[in-house]
This record gives structure tokens, sequence and C-alpha cells, in this order.
């Protein structure tokens, strides 16, 4: 089926499961660290600078931002994870936001796992691949910041954080920069054909 992600709006806001919309459609959760990247790449996907708040103070997202594509799909994005600037009560608060959507028995096909590739993992980072693996869950890992790299060093860049992430052996595995739309296309088009 076809997805045009450029049909992208906002469609909710969740500062709990409780206030999440119906599961009523295919939905993409994206997880991962607070700044590295996720309200860029919703934008990038979308071809919209202007759809998601992309903050320059990492841990600004305290809630799921749903966005909704084309009427076809749901994007869920979580709450980041090792916020700087928020007392422990907070992060505690936001991480379980988190954890609850994981554990909430909401069904969501697929999630979209960022990871920084110019950052060492974090405990996070390999709890969550951790989990997810042995909870069956279906993923992509979602390298973002790629354009740091040459073509050549960010192919050796991605094997060696394969050999150091315990990922999936099945999970697909992405390099995207959302600033030059590198690699956006491929995981659209991917995305859609685990969805459809």
């Amino acid at each position: 089926m076809e997805i045009d992600f450029r049909k992208t709006k906002f469609a909710a806001l969740a500062a709990s499961i409780k206030q999440c919309p119906e599961a009523d459609m295919p939905e993409v959760v994206l997880s991962g660290r607070s700044n590295v990247g996720k309200s860029s790449l919703i934008n990038a996907l979308a071809d919209n600078k202007k759809l998601a708040r992309v903050s320059q103070t990492p841990g600004k997202t305290r809630a799921v931002v749903f966005f909704e594509v084309d009427g076809k799909l749901r994007i869920a994005d979580l709450p980041g994870y090792g916020y700087a600037k928020v007392s422990k009560e907070k992060k505690a608060e936001f991480s379980s936001l988190a954890d609850s959507y994981f554990t909430s028995g909401r069904e969501f096909d697929l999630v979209l796992h960022l990871m920084d590739i110019r950052r060492d993992p974090s405990k996070e980072d390999v709890a969550m691949l951790e989990y997810m693996n042995s909870n069956s869950i279906r993923y992509f890992v979602v390298f973002t910041k790629a354009d740091k790299f040459s073509k050549e060093g960010m192919r050796r860049r991605v094997e060696e954080l394969k050999d150091i992430y315990n990922f999936d052996e099945n999970a697909d595995v992405f390099a995207v920069s959302s600033d030059k739309k590198l690699g956006i296309q491929e995981l659209r088009e991917a995305i859609a054909q685990v969805l459809f």
C-alpha cells in the first residue's frame, strides 16, 4: 500500500496511557534518548520542518506525541530517556510513561529505536534492545546523524555497533540523516512494507 508521508499531521498529546487515542490503525513507536533526533526524523519523514517541534533543550517532550500519516497509520513519539536537566522525580515520571507504553497491553506494530551513530551505547539503549528481543517486539534500529560519516566510514561504524549492541538478527538497521534526507526514503518504504 502506498503511504504519502507528506500527509502527516499532529493528532494528539497524551500525558498518560489513558489519554492515548484508541489503537484503531497501525502504529509505529519512536523510542530513544532525548536529543537523538526523534522530532527531526518525524519532520524528515513528513518533509515538513515545522510539524514536530525540535527542541534545543533535551527532554522537553514530556508526553507521548501522536501524528497521523495519510489517514493510514499513527506515529507515537515517546518521551526520550537520559534527560540532563530535570529532577529525579520528573525523570522517573517520563521514564514510567515510556515504560508503561510497552507494558500496558496497548497494541502497536513496529518500534523505531533511534540511536546517535556517533555515540557509544547507553545502558538504556542496551536495556531497550534486550527488552524488545525478549518480548519478540518488531523493531528497526535507526542510527541518526549519519551525515557525520563518509559512506565507507558509516558502513564500518554500523558494523562496529552491530557487534556492540545485541540486535535481533532479523532487525532491520538504517542509517539516516534528517538534515540531508539521507536514508529517509528507504525508511519510509520499509515502514510501509512492514505495516501493509
